[in-house]
């Protein structure tokens, strides 16, 4: 095993001298440097990327992977923790009857004046026993549940033998729900937001802002909340069988499935159609949100319900190779956990993007077979003609059943939604396990990650001698990934092999120097026998792309769904650089300072951290999240406001040494010093709220 003392050997024994010029920067490295390119320099993932799955080679490790996954799922959801379940108050009325099964319209409110409305179907003549139920997204089809296709639209269905008869072909969107009620299941077909009867905020509308994004407020937050609470509402009817309850939905709906499926353990089987691949991740505001999909995609998402029984249909769309990409994978996991015959998928390519008369053929087996247990043999069955009922019937609302009185729209939602939050993590706040485990598990999933467990020299090292120092220039980067980060490590003769400062500037590496000297506030460090360890963190120095990362102007979370927002990835930057000292140079100690604008990121890095440093010191920068006011903003943070900013991650940090500094007005104190306080640490939380000079800072850091 490599010892501590031979690592800082092999490091700073460099790998040949470069001669530098009295002007040149000698922190920069060598032009005939041919280190990797950092992918994340060039141009930013979008949702028509490439999402392949991974299986996990062991059970162990899928389960870790599992849990991350959800956890990430829910974060970027704006669900974690799960908001309070407040009361439902259902409204059941309007009964029709037809040929073996009723329908009665529905509306409940999913949180304090927001409704979600509906149609249930129920099979006839069922008496008091209990139904396995499903729950039917419609996906975005126009008007939803109230769809109608076009005379032309159902004639060229029946014609490619996609549908049997022009009734089902017109209004497939009630075959679905009517067919699967005739075989002895309840069934809940809600609307998604902003379509058919729930009109009080615009469909994929009202979240589009820096302040929704900091409270990580979306239109796909609020509809799969929407699907929690219609899962509530179905597992407590008194003719549901709660163990029995499954979901299905094609396109958006397919979204909405397979993300339900992956957060909310009560669904007992799931068929999500024409949506989950390795190409296309979902195209509408509300299959989109920040961090969804950073480091995976729709078929790892979908991999979370396993191993219970999850099928797949596909068609000529963007799911056309999941013969190929995504069911393969996901057999090999269900394989993996024992259970390969509960996953399916098939494709049906003669056909466009449908749920068409053969894909529901398919879920209504796969229901029977799993919510039923109907032997497979036996669990085919074939869709039959029936009587659609005229859209306008089905409407919620109506002269005796109103629209409720207290329905809200987006701003004063939100403004709901924020103060219900704040009062959940204020009670957190009072139990300082549970704030750990809550808020460090968003802060982990925010920053994209916490500590990684090893790092590696990608490139060099190259030595460069000054005046009275010596400097070693790699690049740094994360085991198993891509990241390429520029670093200079500074020393002097009497470095003792001890400690490692990690120095964060705006400047970057380049700060280390001045007049080819070593800078004066690195002059103490290396003096008391440390080195000196900067790296050029995404955005500065070497690091910097060619081109800014575009945000979409539209929407954020088209841009921070796939990528990380750049503060986060300055921070997984300074993780790497600590995570480098400790695992490949074998420090004993790190330290960790930030230097001006780069005192916010120390700061969010010292929260997730742990053990890994001992001492931390960060210019707060008078920063504070909730002033931003554009999503392009290069210091947006989505979630930041939500879990208490820099406070919470000074909060996290506690009870290790920390002095922050330059803070008047971030409104750090309550958060950090409360949990200081809980910890019995006060006096290692050390807070100037005026700008320190860098000799003050270094002599704390040292001390």
């Amino acid at each position: 095993m490599l010892t501590r003392r031979d690592a800082l050997a092999l490091w700073f024994a460099g790998i040949g001298t470069a001669a530098l010029g009295q002007d040149a920067d000698p922190t920069r490295l060598p032009a005939d440097a041919r280190g990797p390119v950092d992918p994340r320099r060039g141009a930013p993932k979008t949702l028509n990327g490439d999402f392949p799955f991974v299986v996990p080679k062991t059970r162990e490790e899928w389960a870790a992977r599992r849990q991350a996954v959800r956890e990430q799922v829910l974060v970027a959801n704006g669900l974690w923790p799960l908001p309070e379940k407040t009361p439902l108050n259902p409204v059941v009325h309007g009964k029709i009857e037809r040929d073996g099964y009723t329908i009665e319209k529905v509306f409940f409110a999913s949180t304090p004046g927001h409704y979600v409305s509906g149609n249930l179907y129920r099979p006839a003549g069922k008496g008091g026993t209990k139904s396995p139920a499903v729950l039917f997204a419609h996906g975005h089809w126009a008007n939803g549940r109230l769809h109608v296709a076009t005379d032309s639209a159902a004639a060229a269905s029946v014609k490619e033998k996609g549908e049997p008869d022009l009734e089902r072909a017109r209004y497939f969107m009630q075959a679905i729900p009517a067919t699967l009620a005739r075989l002895g299941f309840v069934v809940f077909q809600y609307d998604m937001v902003g379509v058919a009867d729930s009109t009080a905020i615009p469909h994929g509308g009202g979240f589009t802002d820096a302040a929704a994004e900091l409270r990580l407020q979306s239109a796909m937050g609020l509809q799969t909340w929407n699907s929690v609470r219609a899962l509530d509402f179905v597992c407590g009817l008194p003719d549901v069988d709660a163990a029995k309850v499954g979901m299905t939905g094609a396109s958006g709906g397919g979204t909405q499935t397979f993300i339900l499926a992956a957060i909310d353990d009560r669904l007992a089987a799931a068929f999500p159609a024409v949506m989950v691949s390795t190409a296309m991740q979902g195209g509408c505001q509300c299959e989109n949100c920040s961090y969804l999909r950073v480091g995976t995609g729709n078929v790892e998402v979908a991999a979370v319900f396993a191993p219970k029984p999850l099928a797949l249909s596909a068609a000529n769309d963007w799911t056309k190779d999941i013969d190929t990409k995504g069911a393969p994978e996901l057999k090999a996991l269900y394989t993996l956990l024992g259970s390969p015959d509960n996953f399916a998928a098939r494709a049906w390519l003669e056909y466009g993007h449908q749920y068409n008369v053969h894909a529901r053929q398919m879920m209504y087996a796969w229901f029977r077979r799993h919510l039923q247990g109907v032997p497979e043999a036996q669990a085919a069955h074939a869709e039959p003609p029936y009587t659609p009922v005229p859209p306008a019937e089905l409407r919620v609302y109506d002269a005796a059943h109103p629209r409720p009185a207290d329905e809200l729209d987006a701003p004063r939602l939100r403004a709901a939604l924020s103060a219900a939050s704040e009062a959940q993590l204020a009670k957190l706040a009072l139990t300082r396990d549970e704030w750990r485990r809550v808020v460090g598990t968003a802060f982990r999933v925010m920053l994209g990650g916490g500590l990684p467990g090893q790092a590696a020299v990608r490139f060099g090292p190259q030595e460069t001698k000054i005046d009275g120092a010596v400097l070693h220039r790699a690049v740094i980067g994360r085991v198993g990934g891509a990241d390429a980060v520029p670093t200079v490590g500074m020393l002097s003769p009497t470095f003792r092999g001890e400690t490692v400062v990690v120095w964060v500037h705006p400047d970057g590496k380049s700060s280390l120097v001045a007049a080819n000297r070593p800078a004066a506030a690195a002059l103490p460090i290396l003096a008391a026998g440390a080195a000196v360890l900067a790296p050029d963190v995404l955005g500065v120095g070497e690091a910097t792309p060619a081109k800014p990362v575009p945000v979409d102007a539209k929407f954020a979370g088209y841009t921070f769904g796939y990528n990380l927002p750049r503060l986060a990835e300055q921070v997984r930057d300074v993780l790497t650089t600590v995570a480098f000292a400790r695992t490949v140079l074998k420090a004993r100690r790190v330290l960790l300072v930030g230097w001006g604008a780069m005192g916010p990121a120390v700061a969010l890095a010292r929260g997730v951290a742990g053990d890994a440093v001992a001492r931390t010191a960060a210019d707060l920068n008078r920063f504070r999240f909730d002033g931003i006011t554009t999503t392009s903003d290069p210091m947006l943070l989505p979630g930041a406001v939500k879990y208490g900013g820099l406070g919470a991650a000074l909060a996290l940090a506690a009870p290790a040494d920390v002095y922050v500094h330059n803070h008047a007005g971030t409104g750090i104190g309550r958060l950090a010093e409360g949990a200081y306080d809980a910890a019995g640490a006060k006096d290692k939380l050390v807070r100037h709220a005026e700008k320190q000079d860098d000799a003050a800072v270094v002599r704390w850091l040292l001390s």
